[in-house]
């Protein structure tokens, strides 16, 4: 299954709120600003994720987007002072 790279960003003003969906996303991708998450995600993976968030969330108040990148796209992802985002490699012994 093959996977898309999601830039995540969230603004939730609730410190406890924000705390939980920081530690959710942790469990998915790689933190690499603020509010805002880069994971790679296949599908099944992405309906995981937004159900588990859905769940903490304040409908009125918080907000979780989901920017996904195509394949082109994230080859012409440009960082200045760190690595651009790269699919974690998965080892099976």
């Amino acid at each position: 299954m093959s996977s898309t790279l999601y830039v995540v960003a969230y603004d939730i003003p609730s410190n406890k709120r924000r705390t939980k969906v920081h530690k959710v996303l942790c469990g998915f991708g790689q933190w690499t600003q603020y509010s805002l998450f880069e994971a790679f995600l296949d599908d099944k993976e992405l309906v995981l994720l937004q159900s588990k968030l859905e769940k903490l969330l304040n409908a009125k108040t918080d907000s979780v987007r989901f920017y996904p990148l195509c394949a082109a796209c994230v080859k012409q992802v440009e960082t200045v002072g760190s690595p651009p985002p790269q699919e974690p490699k998965t080892y099976v012994v």
